[in-house]
């Protein structure tokens, strides 16, 4: 392994703290079949530790840690160093925490309980999205053993996890099918509100049941749904409120194999049979990278396309060392990252559609504390001032009264849309 060829550690302040998410942290799912990389792909964005081996269900618990989404923070606009109370904010980069929940491998017939599906797909139900770690070298078969590169089909994983995930939500909906219909009917519940309500554990809004209703044509009377209907249903609510993006892990391999143009061959194959997002993923390489950084080997900002060894380490390093930083080095430079905080940029503001908004006073910047610009908030788009006081606090958004566009001075009412970065002071009254 590359963090063997490195004899590297994470720091120890880092690596043993105790992870206690904050209140309504977005939450996003790892997933996938044993042995491609799942615990890799966690640990190198929560540096947690966490027991990887080579052999299927290494992970037997969730694992739940702080990976990070990264945006431009506002700090250089203002020319205050800002002191984050989650996160960290680096070079003008702000670091927003995001819980991952790495799920132990799932393998085909798991929403049945096989492999003790059911309880690892439980781990999910609060998810907001769901990042699918494949490994995109076909090295380990539908079970998670490993086998010769190239022999499975990577496309067959796609297809078995988004079946099991689809099976395992139709059969807990179903279970009680019959009785919260009847019971809707008999208090003349709307079949979308109904729908809504019973579904409302896995976050679906109204608007998405609405859009859903529209788009399938079916009755609004639930009685007359056949098992298809309901099935259908429920397989496009997922897709609402737990969408998959495809990381394509062990991309070193395939390139170790193919070469570089193969290899995107191969990716734009895996993207076509899919209707989800595919990124390449070297997720080893980036847990190298990260404990070298740590280390003092490295100068490397996560997230960065590029890392630089220091001067005063170079000679220390051995060959086989500077080979692995080396290989590192080349597959970033092909696809401009390892890939693991690209991917959770991707879900959180492509696919989800959050953008990120301050809390902040027109006369100070900073809290009673001190702390310049301590909070940033994700936000859906779209979202309203108001929706921003209700985010920060209930009290506020209940006694809103109005709002301050920091970087404009205007005031803004509570119905005004929250654009990208706005730094908004919410004036309630007391």
């Amino acid at each position: 392994m590359l963090t063997q060829q490195l004899n590297t550690k994470p720091h120890p302040t880092i690596i043993n703290l105790k992870y206690y998410p904050p209140h309504n942290l977005m939450k996003i799912g790892v997933v996938g079949k044993p042995n491609v990389g799942k615990s890799t792909f966690f640990k190198a964005s929560t540096l947690k530790d966490v027991d990887i081996q080579n052999f299927p269900f290494t992970t037997i618990k969730a694992n739940v840690g702080a990976g990070y989404a990264r945006i431009k923070c506002v700090c250089k606009e203002v020319e205050k160093q800002c002191n984050p109370r989650t996160g960290f904010c680096t070079d003008g980069y702000r670091y927003i925490p995001i819980e991952l929940v790495d799920v132990a491998g799932l393998v085909p017939g798991a929403h049945e309980g096989k492999g003790m599906g059911n309880q690892f797909l439980n781990d999910l139900i609060f998810c907001d999205a769901l990042i699918h770690i494949v490994d995109v070298s076909g090295s380990t078969n539908e079970k998670g053993d490993s086998v010769e590169m190239g022999s499975h089909n990577p496309v067959n994983d796609i297809k078995f996890l988004e079946e099991e995930i689809d099976l395992w939500l139709i059969g807990i909906i179903k279970k009680n099918w019959r009785k919260f219909v009847r019971t809707a009917h008999m208090q003349k519940e709307k079949g979308i509100e109904a729908l809504t309500k019973q579904l409302s554990n896995i976050n679906l809004k109204e608007e998405d049941t609405m859009e859903i209703y529209e788009r399938l044509g079916f009755s609004d009377n639930l009685i007359e749904w056949t098992d298809d209907q309901i099935d259908q249903f429920v397989i496009e609510a997922r897709k609402k409120t737990k969408p998959i993006i495809i990381g394509a892990n062990k991309i070193d391999k395939l390139i170790g194999k193919y070469g570089i143009e193969k290899t995107k061959e191969k990716l734009k194959e895996l993207q076509s049979a899919t209707d989800s997002r595919v990124v390449p993923i070297f997720a080893e390489g980036e847990l190298a990278l990260r404990n070298a950084q740590k280390a003092g080997i490295v100068d490397y900002l996560y997230g960065n396309s590029d890392f630089k060894i220091k001067e005063d380490k170079i000679s220390l390093l051995s060959s086989e060392q500077k080979q692995a930083l080396d290989k590192i080095k080349d597959i970033m430079n092909v696809f401009d990252s390892t890939g693991v905080l690209n991917i959770l940029n991707y879900a959180v503001f492509d696919k989800l559609d959050y953008i990120c908004v301050y809390p902040a006073g027109t006369k100070t910047l900073c809290d009673k504390k001190g702390n310049v610009l301590p909070d940033v908030f994700l936000m859906k788009r779209d979202s309203t001032a108001l929706d921003f006081a209700f985010k920060i606090h209930t009290d506020f958004g209940e006694k809103f009264i109005r709002a301050v566009n920091v970087k404009t001075k205007q005031v803004i009412g509570k119905d005004y849309v929250l654009k990208d970065k706005d730094m908004i002071e919410i004036i309630a009254d007391k």
